[in-house]
């Protein structure tokens, strides 16, 4: 089991808690992406994912491929997610 999987924030998530539970949904499925892809040392990259009033940014511990950063994007705009292309990233 891992014990380094990123920080879940969200603008207003403590009282709008459906928030934390989506980007918990968005972290899984984008965790499946990677395993389905066979990244090897995906979860290590990632810090912390934070909804901030609608759009995703995701903070990364190195420098994410094109393809790891369509993994959120992908997730996000998904019906599990915000349905929208509003993802940032940031190193």
């Amino acid at each position: 089991m891992f014990l380094d999987h990123p920080n879940i924030t969200a603008t207003n998530g403590f009282t709008e808690p459906d928030r934390i539970e989506r980007l918990s949904r968005i972290y899984g499925y984008v965790a499946a992406l990677a395993d389905q892809a066979s990244l090897t040392g995906f979860i290590e990259k990632v810090a912390q994912i934070h909804d901030h009033k609608g759009t995703l940014i995701v903070f990364w511990r190195d420098a994410p491929s094109d393809v790891e950063k369509d993994f959120f994007a992908q997730a996000w705009a998904s019906k599990i997610g915000d349905g929208s292309s509003h993802v940032e990233h940031e190193i």
